[in-house]
């Protein structure tokens, strides 16, 4: 569907000014994962339900006109709950004070619209209920304030799944330099005879290697490793790229001999029987826990304008006057020797707007890091190319943790 592929662009677009924020975080230890494909439904919905310069915000950060996201969202989610391994979900909560369009609703999937009690522990309670429901319990609550004047509770669930063709062999990884050096990880080996399970792409930053992880259900995860002196930001934004054919993508069946890209090494051995060539790949299992505040960066996402609370935003929602309250995103991302599991629920607080509410500021900072040679994942459906979700290690598991984080 058109609408499926204008998505499917405009998330990994998504993705990679995401991952530029990166370059504004690299003096932490903490790895971190984000998904674009769990916040881009949200804006799509919001875009068609909003006027003015919040609109206008709005639609840009989705890469779509106002009129067509919201079509989009609603195709995006319908194809995204059909793919083996992944379960997606919209979720809208309003409050009894507030009467939402039917117009606006009736362009989201069936069975989408709650209403909230007012009974802030009760409303809590629930939307604690759906977050860890539709991602199999790996969030357990809903990542939104839910203040007292809150009309609105927008939300998304998704949750993917799969395991490797073929498992990984687990080991001691013993790191002899870096931030790691000394340090038990769990490592996480395979040998190979497909040479081009990996190749190395020339970006204007530097030199990227690419190491694809096949999955048993359409799904794959692509390790990426920069050169040195590269920001986490630039290697993620170059794996996107890569996977749009922006970079050519040398495969390591044509990778010249020696130091032939970051982390690559290709030589010639010598040996007594005819035998086939092998890829030794070698990395560590991790498991990271992730929370953003979207109002950080709402340029970005384009919630600047509608974040105004001195005047309502979203006619085409409700007739009384609304303003973005909160927006924020919790993660989960494990990789291990079986395979990769994921989950993301993104939620956005629609508070009422008037004047008698004076404009909130948001100076959080969010915080993204790399480890000593940046080392980024894309998860990403094989077929469409749509990156699911994207993230940073920096904490690999410890070597005893290998077998329980599965």
């Amino acid at each position: 569907m058109k609408a499926v592929d204008e998505a499917v662009v405009a998330i990994n677009g998504l993705t990679a000014r995401w991952a530029e924020q990166a370059e504004q975080a690299e003096q932490t230890g903490r790895g971190t994962v984000f998904s674009a494909a769990g916040v881009w439904p949200l804006l799509a919905f919001l875009a068609d339900g909003a006027s003015g310069a919040a609109r206008a915000q709005l639609a840009e950060a989705v890469g779509l006109s106002a009129e067509r996201a919201a079509r989009a969202a609603h195709d995006c989610l319908v194809a995204l709950g059909g793919l083996r391994g992944v379960d997606a979900a919209l979720g809208l909560w309003s409050s009894r004070k507030v009467k939402v369009r039917e117009e606006w609703t009736a362009g989201l999937p069936p069975h989408t619209h709650r209403k909230l009690t007012g009974w802030r522990r009760s409303d809590r309670k629930a939307l604690d209920a759906w977050a860890a429901e539709r991602t199999g319990g790996r969030i357990q609550h809903m990542p939104v304030e839910l203040s007292r004047d809150a009309m609105l509770v927008l939300a998304s669930a998704l949750a993917l799944e799969t395991q490797w063709i073929r498992p990984f062999n687990t080991d001691l990884a013993r790191p002899g330099s870096g931030p790691w050096q000394g340090r038990e990880l769990a490592g996480l080996s395979r040998t190979t005879a497909l040479l081009d399970r990996v190749g190395v792409a020339d970006t204007p930053a530097g030199q990227v290697t690419d190491l694809t992880v096949v999955g048993t259900n359409g799904m794959d995860v692509h390790l990426l490793l920069g050169e040195e002196q590269m920001t986490a930001g630039q290697v993620l934004k170059a794996g996107v790229n890569i996977l749009a054919g922006r970079h050519r993508l040398v495969p390591g069946s044509q990778l010249p001999r020696g130091e032939a890209g970051p982390g690559v090494h290709v030589a010639e051995v010598r040996t007594p029987y005819p035998e086939r060539p092998k890829l030794y790949a070698s990395t560590v299992a991790f498991d990271i826990v992730a929370e953003h505040d979207l109002m950080a960066h709402a340029d970005l996402f384009g919630l600047g304008s509608a974040s105004v609370r001195s005047a309502g935003h979203f006619p085409r929602i409700s007739d009384s006057p609304l303003a973005i309250g909160s927006a924020r995103q919790s993660v989960t991302a494990a990789f291990t020797d079986k395979g990769f599991k994921a989950a993301v629920v993104t939620a956005v607080e629609v508070a009422a707007g008037s004047a008698r509410f004076p404009e909130k500021k948001y100076v959080k900072t969010e915080v993204y890091a790399t480890f000593h040679r940046p080392f980024g994942f894309l998860a990403v459906h094989r077929a469409s190319r749509l990156v699911l979700a994207a993230g940073w290690v920096t904490k690999p598991s410890p070597y005893l943790e290998v077998k329980d984080a599965w």
